[in-house]
């Protein structure tokens, strides 16, 4: 009868986290299990999607942590990047060093829908937790693997970040060639970010095959793969063109402050000059560049003769130029959007206060998304994940704990 009991509550726990929002909406992937093997960005990002989008996503880590838990402001312990990227899931805290380590990661995984990791091709297979291991157990499981450049390759086994990405994609010296830009990395770590949402995709699409088959599968998802897929400049490179023709916006210096254009100068010009009849004051016989400068100042010319920001902006409007705020990192929340659509959302901080996280891009009208909680501590959710996951008796976990296989962020050494 006690066994029967806690079978009922284990499952009335997994119905309640599978169920909706407050407002009674479902969450689309609230019946899927995910086991986030993953660090730093690409692959967390992965799970934390999966997470707004309803998963049970518990996020492995080992004694040591994930690096990002270093990055950023750090409030009761958890830092920012941290706090973002893993909001709303469940941890747990294994010593793979430790005799019955590996065995407690498969047991998890034996229960899971998904996988998610990051890791050099063979590292996880090297440990006896590769996808042909895990998948003997488990032949539903979908397991999705980000690595810079493939699971297979010549390159295969080279460690990749996102600025090892930014520059092998040609990225950042094309910013030089097109913009004379020094050669320098972004600020944003947009590779981990693409290749987080097209591993997103493939996994979401290898579940909806599992649908159809019954079976799951490897999701092999290079970074660099997904940075060439996404970039819309690469036609050119396919083509054999000369030289890239730049077809990005423009920075002007406005009444009010700087604003930005969706085309370049040369088309900016053309449009305004037959619009409102702009004049370049060009010397005879004047070189490309000396008529570029005087085009250049004709429009700013134009700018400055509006008493207001928002005539300009009327005046642009009219025919058809696309501006935008350049806001800086101090305003660009304050944009009347992220307040209206609650792109910024409130979650508990895991210490009796709230933190303030970015949400998920989603808004569905028949389902619910979102942040759904505060980010994990470490080894946090131990007994809770292994008593509903693999149906591990107190006495148990408490064994593992004793023998240091599980540990908790206060046992860290």
């Amino acid at each position: 009868m006690e066994e029967e009991a806690d079978e009922e509550r284990t499952a009335a726990r997994r119905d309640a986290r599978a169920g909706g929002a407050a407002d009674g909406k479902p969450y689309p992937l609230g019946d899927l299990r995910v086991l986030d093997l993953s660090r730093f960005v690409a692959g967390p990002f992965v799970g934390r999607l999966l997470c707004d989008l309803g998963a049970d996503v518990v996020k492995v880590e080992p004694p040591s942590g994930d690096v990002t838990r270093l990055f950023g402001v750090v409030r009761h312990g958890l830092s920012g990047l941290y706090f973002q990227q893993n909001a709303g899931k469940r941890n747990v805290c294994i010593d793979i060093k430790q005799p019955g380590g590996v065995e407690l990661v498969r047991t998890l995984a034996a229960g899971a829908d998904v996988v998610v990791e990051n890791f050099r091709p063979g590292v996880l297979a090297g440990l006896g937790l590769g996808y042909e291991t895990l998948a003997a157990s488990n032949p539903r499981l979908v397991m999705l693997s980000i690595s810079g450049f493939g699971q297979q390759g010549p390159e295969a086994g080279r460690q990749a970040y996102a600025p090892i990405i930014h520059a092998e994609s040609g990225w950042v010296a094309r910013r030089r060639e097109i913009l004379g830009a020094p050669l320098e990395d972004s600020v944003v770590s947009f590779a981990d970010s693409i290749a987080g949402l097209h591993g997103l995709v493939g996994l979401l699409s290898a579940l909806h095959l599992r649908n159809r088959t019954g079976r799951g599968q490897h999701v092999d998802v290079s970074m660099l793969d997904a940075w060439l897929a996404t970039d819309d400049y690469v036609h050119y490179l396919l083509d054999g063109a000369e030289r890239l023709v730049y077809q990005g916006g423009e920075v002007w210096e406005a009444p009010g402050g700087p604003l930005m254009l969706n085309r370049p100068q040369p088309q900016v010009w053309k449009i305004l000059q037959e619009a409102y009849g702009l004049s370049a004051e060009a010397p005879a016989g004047a070189d490309r560049e000396a008529r570029r400068r005087a085009r250049r100042e004709a429009i700013l010319r134009w700018m400055r003769s509006f008493d207001s920001r928002d005539g300009l902006k009327r005046a642009l409007e009219k025919v058809d130029l696309v501006w935008g705020e350049v806001r800086t990192s101090q305003t660009v929340l304050e944009s009347p959007t992220v307040a209206a659509r609650g792109i910024v959302a409130l979650v508990a901080d895991g210490a009796d206060g709230q933190r303030r996280v970015v949400q998920s891009p989603y808004r569905f009208s028949e389902a619910a998304s979102g942040a759904r909680g505060a980010a994990p501590r470490l080894g946090q959710h131990n007994a809770a994940v292994f008593e509903e996951w693999a149906g591990l008796s107190a006495a148990e976990i408490a064994s593992l704990v004793e023998r240091k296989v599980l540990r908790a962020e206060e046992e860290r050494e």
